[in-house]
Parts: C-alpha cells; sequence; structure tokens
C-alpha cells in the first residue's frame, strides 16, 4: 500500500510538471513582444586606453532592411557630454582614451537620428 502510495504521487508530480511545460508558448517576432518599449543591457571592459562595449537591444534593429518588422536604429556614443561618433553593430571598441575617468552615454536614435528615448551611461577609468 505504502508503496502504491508513493508511486502515485510522483506520477501527480510529474503530470503537474509536464502539463506546465505545455502552457509556455514562445511569441512569434511581430506579436505583443515587439510591440513593448525597446530596451538596452550595455557590459563594458577596459583593456588599456580601450573600452569593448557590447549590448543587447530589444526591440530595434541595426540592420537598414528590416525583414522582422523591427524598429531600425543605430547608437550614439557620447564621451564625457560631447557626441563622438555613431555604430550600427551590438559591439564595438572605443579607442585610445586618455588617462582617468570617462563618463559614456549611448542612445539609441533612428536612422534620422530621432531619438527612441532608449540610453544608458557608464563610468569608465583608464588607469596611467
Amino acid at each position: 500500500m505504502k508503496k502504491h502510495m508513493e508511486l502515485t504521487i510522483l506520477s501527480i508530480f510529474l503530470v503537474g510538471i509536464l502539463s506546465g511545460f505545455q502552457k509556455s508558448t514562445v511569441l512569434p517576432v511581430n506579436s505583443e513582444q515587439s510591440e513593448k518599449a525597446p530596451s538596452l543591457y550595455v557590459q563594458s571592459k577596459t583593456k588599456g586606453n580601450d573600452v569593448f562595449v557590447e549590448c543587447i537591444l530589444s526591440g530595434i534593429s541595426f540592420r537598414e532592411s528590416n525583414e522582422k518588422g523591427l524598429k531600425a536604429g543605430k547608437l550614439v556614443i557620447w564621451l564625457d557630454g560631447k557626441r563622438t561618433k555613431e555604430v550600427n553593430s551590438a559591439a564595438f571598441i572605443i579607442k585610445g582614451l586618455p588617462a582617468g575617468e570617462h563618463m559614456i552615454k549611448l542612445e539609441v536614435v533612428d536612422l534620422k537620428n530621432v531619438p527612441y528615448g532608449v540610453t544608458k551611461e557608464f563610468l569608465v577609468n583608464i588607469p596611467k
């Protein structure tokens, strides 16, 4: 009797877990997920006088020809309050910074430089 009880509890547990997986769905790109506000996650690493930057940008594509229905855009790099350059990729290097602390701001804009309202700021320290 005890063995049947353990088997029954185990069966209920397994059925509960497996039925939970049936309710998970993957949203297609053109559904609710693409209608959400864009978000930007930034990771940086300093090596010498260079800063390696990797970005994860949701809701916006860096490609001009957009087959997935996402908005097209680019990143504007601001260094210590001054606009320095634009990039069209999620990973890039800011080269040759002088020693000291620098405030880097990344701003997401469309192809006509109209801001999407998504920015990230971070501080880097270039050693002497």
